[in-house]
């Protein structure tokens, strides 16, 4: 089994902490994560494809063990994460997008499409229909940014949510291990960290925005891609990740029954999906 090494590198003065594993020589694979969690996410999956692949698995700044940014915005994290990969030598790479990883991947990927050999989507959205009424209170913020709507998201920043983003759809919640959202509550109750993730909701407008160039790289390009997805997701719909084929109609489609963080249940079945999809 390929060891994890677990790594810091300044990037533009933003440092970012990471988790690599895989021979180098290997087909590389970036893993991006989501909110409200931290490359720690990836910790069942890393070790049953890292024998096939390398692996680099960012924490995006402002989340984990990263550095907050200065500023918060998708467009920042997408900069730093493109300087990230040209950093690490990641040149040409397969790229695993999940939630708020998914605005940030297809912003590299429309970028330099050359660099991208494939993308695997686990519940990372890029369609309208995909939004499901949970972003409700958060639509409320994009459409009048008052100190009260922006106040009310906080809500969104409790152990008690963000327990329940793990959970909830789960058919049986005693297979979710309390480390991954217990973990998420201590890194986004961080001094500075709650600012930064109420200005990331009020940017969130702006990834749905480019939602038209998003899938205008999918039609033009075409990248292999795969979606696994869990079925219960309570923000993210399955007729967002059906929706990749119109666009690719080659795209591979699988859903599971589960809910948003689907590798905290299916690691192993989605591990198994990427090795077939990556050969």
């Amino acid at each position: 089994m390929s060891s994890i090494h677990y790594r810091s590198t300044d990037v533009d003065g933003v440092k970012v902490f990471y988790r690599e594993a895989g021979s180098e020589g290997a087909e590389k694979l970036l893993l991006l994560h989501g909110f409200p969690s931290s490359s720690h996410m990836f910790r069942d999956l890393i070790p049953l494809l890292a024998d096939r692949y390398h692996i680099i698995a960012p924490d995006l700044p402002g989340f984990g063990q990263s550095d907050n940014p200065k500023v918060n915005s998708f467009d920042s994290i997408a900069d730093t994460i493109e300087r990230f990969t040209e950093i690490v030598g990641f040149d040409r790479f397969a790229v695993y997008v999940f939630d708020y990883g998914a605005p940030t991947g297809f912003r590299l990927a429309v970028r330099h499409p050359e660099r991208i050999t494939a993308i695997i989507s686990q519940n990372g959205n890029a369609y309208v229909e995909g939004l499901s009424e949970g972003w409700n209170p958060i639509r409320a913020y994009w459409e009048d940014a008052s100190q009260a709507n922006r106040d009310a998201l906080r809500a969104l920043l409790t152990l008690e949510t963000t327990r329940w983003q793990y959970v909830h759809g789960v058919p049986d919640e005693t297979e979710v291990s309390p480390d991954g959202y217990t973990l998420d509550d201590y890194y986004i109750s961080r001094p500075g960290a709650g600012t930064v993730q109420l200005d990331l909701f009020g940017d969130y407008k702006n990834n749905v925005a480019l939602y038209p160039m998003f899938q205008e790289y999918f039609r033009t390009h075409k990248p292999r891609f795969l979606a696994v997805w869990g079925r219960n997701d309570p923000f993210f719909l399955p007729p967002g990740a059906e929706a990749f084929k119109r666009d690719i109609p080659d795209a591979r489609v699988t859903f599971f029954e589960t809910g948003h963080f689907a590798l905290e249940t299916h690691a192993i079945e989605i591990a198994a999906e990427i090795g077939e999809f990556l050969g």
